[in-house]
Formats: structure tokens, sequence, C-alpha cells
């Protein structure tokens, strides 16, 4: 439905209660006999008609009287039930009046000008003179099915579908009190197999089918639910009517069990499942503290419904079982379930399960399940329910990861429900705003009911909270890895195509604000450690005070270029002194004053251009290319700051002691004077 029909119905509704306020007492005494009102409303107008009744017609009336019926015409003529000839001498009514004549009711049911209250009240009134049980289960049954035709338009009305519960009670009392009938519909049975009594040894067969008829009145129930305003009291109202609906499937489930049908008892407890399953724990304990507290009303209201049955005794329990823990009665039930159930009925229990278990804040437990049973691989062949209920568990999913601070994770389940963006349609929660569309008949009946929606802006929020954490890291890092992929595209999109910059007011708003103000920081930081990373400035980022921590002072050009020059010098004045030592063989020669003092003298250089030495490998490695000889830095033979193992000095420690100690009987001073010059150099840089 629209949003405009939706305003126009609420609007209707509210003009229609003020309305009633002037006709509160003749309403309400229909809501308390609606079915027998409009049966004599009917009456009287068929009997206005009666005088219409051509002269012709009455010997054929007299002969329709004497079998049971009468004859009431007008536009549309039927066959109604004859109640003097029973109530005038009941006890001449035998098994064989009774069954004539619930054949006859029964095959008039699906005829054009039939209405399904009148079959009801016919046969209720032939249940009374039921002769054996089997026969009064079978009337009963045919009651119940025709109570389902009220919801073919539509859904059942309240009163009609809890009629249908209370006589499915009772059909479910004479089972357990005649453990000899059975009910099914695979079986073919003898037209007089109800005419067995109690008495009877051996087993005793009913056309029917129980767990289907459980299921029904399931859908009918959700169908209310679907089809009532959730702002209103009469959704609240119905939704108190569904502890009856886990009573009556948990009886029949039971039942099932010990009849050994556990194929059929296993559906039940789906059903049970898909009660239970979006529900935390503090809304079960409020449905079984409800079912405990209209434990005495339910009882009044089935007597009052079933007064016609009064010889049956209630033999099953007319208030659900519930135990302490929600989980436990999951665990119970979906292990019956995984036993013997067929493929459809154990899957929608692992999705039940899995959004059960993600409810409950155990994502590890959920994930696992998730991936043992391989759902996602095999969801796009199943039907479109649970293909939804499937959406719905990833989803829970979704934001038990976020509730647990798996960011990732979170994103990874709620990413491909924004793909599309049509995720009321994949939950089931509605369609997205459309001016001229409307949902198809069969997407209302895929439709939700209101109470078991999940919240559509906490599950956007999440979903651009876990994109927006992943997402800005990685647009800062693009810069230093350019084959860094895109983690969200639809948070991209949102962030790039941001026209209209102004205060935030939806949830996506208040996200891309956020992104917004975080990107200002990060786009510095992502320039500030590219530089670092590519050694262009020697520093670090401190993170808790955010600062930037400089190492060294860069070096300028000419520097760079002076200390290439040097480490040049340096490897020529290597050689000329392993030249001298070749010439002269060795000995304890020792320098001359010159050399010596030139030594001193490039030691002192040395220590004033320490500086620029320290880090020097890092600038003459993206100038010079001659970082393999950054140990060769001066002449200072055998002082500790040549010998520094971080620049690789370590390789030639013994060459500079034993050059040092035997000194050169050569005359080198005119080559130190170079090299001195090259240190004087370095010291004024």
């Amino acid at each position: 439905m629209s949003s405009t029909n939706a305003k126009a119905l609420n609007s209707m509704k509210q003009k229609l209660k003020k309305n009633n306020k002037e006709y509160e007492d003749l309403i309400q005494k229909y809501k308390e006999n609606p079915v027998e009102e409009e049966f004599l409303e009917e009456e009287e107008v068929e009997t206005n008609c009666e005088a219409e009744v051509p002269k012709h017609e009455e010997n054929q009336d007299k002969r329709e009287k004497e079998d049971g019926w009468e004859r009431k015409s007008g536009k549309k003529s039927k066959l109604v039930l004859d109640k003097q000839q029973f109530m005038s001498d009941p006890c001449q009514v035998t098994w064989e009046t009774v069954n004539k004549k619930y054949k006859e009711v029964a095959a008039v049911r699906g005829r054009k000008g039939t209405r399904w209250f009148e079959l009801v009240e016919q046969l209720i009134f032939l249940a009374k003179f039921a002769k054996t049980p089997a026969q009064k289960l079978e009337i009963l049954l045919s009651i119940v099915s025709a109570q389902f035709d009220a919801g073919l338009h539509g859904h059942m009305p309240a009163h009609v579908w809890k009629k249908s519960v209370h006589n499915m009670l009772v059909i479910l009392d004479i089972l357990v009190q005649y453990p000899s009938i059975r009910v099914d519909d695979k079986v073919e049975i003898d037209d007089n197999e109800s005419q067995k009594g109690a008495d009877y040894k051996g087993t005793i067969w009913v056309n029917g089918n129980l767990a289907g008829f459980v299921e029904r009145l399931d859908n009918e129930f959700f169908k209310s639910l679907q089809s009532l305003d959730p702002h209103t009291t009469e959704y609240i109202d119905r939704l108190r009517d569904e502890p009856m609906l886990f009573l009556l499937a948990q009886n029949f489930q039971e039942y099932l069990e010990q009849v050994g049908d556990y194929k059929a008892a296993a559906k039940l407890a789906l059903r049970q499942v898909e009660l239970l399953h979006y529900k935390p724990h503090d809304v079960y304990d409020a449905m079984r503290k409800l079912a405990e507290q209209r434990e005495s009303a339910d009882n009044g209201e089935a007597q009052a419904a079933t007064s016609v049955f009064l010889e049956t005794p209630e033999l099953v329990r007319r208030r659900p079982a519930f135990v302490e823990s929600n989980r436990a009665m999951m665990d119970i039930l979906v292990s019956l379930i995984y036993k013997y159930g067929d493929d459809r009925t154990k899957a929608r229990a692992m999705l039940c399960d899995i959004f059960h278990h993600a409810l409950n804040n155990d994502f590890y437990t959920s994930r696992d399940l998730l991936l043992k049973s391989h759902l996602q691989d095999n969801i796009h062949q199943m039907d479109n329910s649970s293909k939804i209920l499937f959406n719905r568990a990833m989803a829970q999913l979704g934001l038990c990861a976020f509730r647990s601070g798996l960011i990732t994770e979170g994103h990874s389940y709620l990413s491909d429900l924004y793909l599309g963006g049509k995720v009321k349609e994949l939950l089931g929660q509605g369609v997205s705003r459309s001016r001229y569309q409307e949902m198809t008949p069969e997407q209302e009946s895929l439709q939700r009911p209101y109470h078991m929606h999940i919240n559509l802006e906490l599950l956007e929020a999440v979903h651009l909270i876990c994109a927006m954490l992943q997402e800005v890291p990685n647009m800062a890092a693009v810069n230093t890895n350019k084959k860094r992929r895109v983690i969200s595209r639809a948070f991209r999109w949102l962030l790039e195509n941001q026209t209209f910059i102004g205060p935030p007011e939806t949830v996506r708003d208040h996200v891309i604000a956020a992104t917004m103000a975080l990107l200002k920081e990060a786009k510095a930081r992502s320039i500030v450690s590219q530089m670092i990373m590519n050694e262009e400035l020697h520093a670090r980022l401190d993170q808790p005070t955010g600062c930037i921590v400089f190492h060294d002072i860069e070096h300028t050009r000419l520097q760079a270029l002076a200390f290439q020059f040097s480490e040049k010098l340096s490897f020529l004045a290597e050689s000329n002194e392993r030249a001298t030592e070749l010439r002269i063989g060795g000995g304890g020669l020792e320098l001359s004053t010159r050399h010596r003092d030139s030594q001193d003298y490039g030691a002192g250089s040395t220590s004033m251009s320490g500086r620029w030495q320290e880090n020097l490998s890092f600038t003459q490695g993206r100038q010079g290319g001659t970082t393999r000889r950054t140990g060769y830095r001066s002449l200072t033979y055998g002082h500790t700051g040549y010998q520094d193992a971080a620049h690789g000095g370590s390789r030639r420690i013994g060459y500079q002691s034993a050059s040092s100690g035997r000194g050169s009987q050569m005359d080198t001073s005119t080559r130190l004077v170079s090299l001195n010059r090259v240190f004087v150099l370095k010291g004024t840089l």
C-alpha cells in the first residue's frame, strides 16, 4: 500500500471510530454473537419471500420435509437442516441419519450462494447427535475446514479464528481419549469407517491433515497481523493471541510424535521456531507471563465456544509449556527439525537459529552455523519467503558483529543488502518509495508484521559506520599504494556525490559529515606518512600527541654533492695507502709529523661535520647512488667515529688500526694537502 493510500485509510478509520461511538451497544452485541445475527437477518428476508413459491412446488417441499430438509425460497434457494425433526425425538436418531445429513451438508460447501457460517451452524448441530467418537471427529474436522472459508477474501476474523483453535483442541481431546482413532489424508477410507465405535479393537481412520490445519491457522494469524494497522490497540490485542497459537502447535507436535509421524511434527516445530526466533529474552518472558495470566480467561472462552461438546473431557493442556530460557526452547525444537525435517524445513530452521544466536550476541556460533550449512550457496534456489528469512539473518548477523566490535565482518554481511538500494524489499518490510509503484499481491503476502521488523535506520547507521571505518584509511593509503581496491562503492558514491553541504539531518547525513571531518586530518597524515615512507622526510608521527618528530636537519643540494666528493676522495686516499704499503713492504716506520697533524685535523673536522654525515646514506641513496660506500666517510684512521657499525664501518676496523701504527716512509704530504682541504671544506659546510 502506498503512503497516500495508507494515510487515507487511517483517516477513514479515525472517522469511523468517532461515528461508531453512538452505536457502541449495538456493535458490542453483534460482536458477541455475529453468526446468529446474520443468520436471523437472512432468515427474515427469505421468510418474506416464501409467498412467492409456486403451488406446484408444495408437494416437493413436503417430500423434502419428510427427509429432514426444509426448502426456503428466495433469490438463492438452498436446503436448510430441519432441526425440529432431530429435537423432537433424539433417541430415534441413528448413525445412518446423521451420516446422511452430514454428507449432504458437506456436498453443499463451495456452491454458489452457500455461506460458510450457515454450514458451520448446521455441522455444529449435527455434532450434537454424533453416535460414535469417529463420527464426531469427522464432523469437527469439517467444521474447522468450513471456518477456513471465512478468510478466502482476506483473513479469518479474530473471533472465528479463536473458535477454530478451540475446535482443534477438542479434536485433540478426542484423539487422546481414543488412541485407536487416527487421522490421515493418504489412506483410502471406507464410507462406513466412522460407524465403528469406541470398543472397536483395530485402527479407525478418519480423513484429515492435522499438521495442515495447524499451519493454516498460523497463516491466517500471520495475514491478520499484516492487514492491521500496527499503531492501533487492535494490533496489540491480536498479538495477545500468539500464546494460543503456540499452545496449539505445541500440543499437536507432541501428539504427532507419540503416533510416530515425526515429519509432520517437525513442520509444527518449525512453526514454533518461527514464532520464537526474533524474540529476545525479555519479550519471551513477557509472552510466558501473559500466557499464565490468561489461562483462566482462555478456559472460560473455550468452554463457551465448545459448549456443544461437553461430553468430551479436556485431556490436553490449555496453556503452553514454556521453559525458562528461550535459547533452551530453541535448542529443543531445532534438534527435532534437524533429525526428522525435510530439506526446506531444515534450511528455514537453520536460518532462524542463526538469527536467534546473532540476536543474543553469539556471533561466532551464528557464523559457524552459516558456514557449515552452506546456505549462502543454495539460497537462490529456494522460495521467496526463505530468501527474505536469509536476508534477515544476514542483517542480524551484521548487527551482532558490529556490537562485538568486528567492523570488517559487520560490513561484509551488510554490504550485499545495500548494493541494489532495495533493503525494504529484501527484508520484507515494505517497498522503496515510489510515486506510482504499489505492492503486488505477492509482495503483500511476503511482508513481515510490524513487530518483526528490523530497525532500518539502525541497520543503515551500522552499515555506513562500518564502511567509514574501513574506507577512510583505505582512501588515505591510496596515494602510497595504487593497487588498493575500493571497499565500499556505495559509501564512496555517497561521499563523492554530496552536493549540498548543510547541517546533517538523517543518519546518512551524520555519517557523511563525520567522514568529512575525519578526512581532513587523515589527508594530512597520509601526506606526511607518504613522505616518511619515501625517505623524503626523516621524522616520525607521534600519534598520542599528534606531532611530527624530526630526527635530523635536511641536507641541501650543495651539501649532498660535497659528501659525494668527499667519499670519492676517501676512496682515492685508501688506494694510495695500499700502494704505499706494497712499495715499502711493511715495517714499523712512523708517519711524518705533517701526516699525523693531518690525521688530528681530519679527526677534528670530522667531529664538526658529524651532524651532516650521520644520516647521509638516505640522501646519497636518492641523489648519488653511492650508498654501498657509506662506510668510507673520512680518513680518521682508528677513531671511534669511523667504526660505527650502523654505517658499514666494521668491515675496515682492522685495516685502519694497522695503518695508523705502521705509518709510511714516503713523502705523501702533497697528496694529503688536498685531503686536508677537503676536510676543511666539510667542516665549513
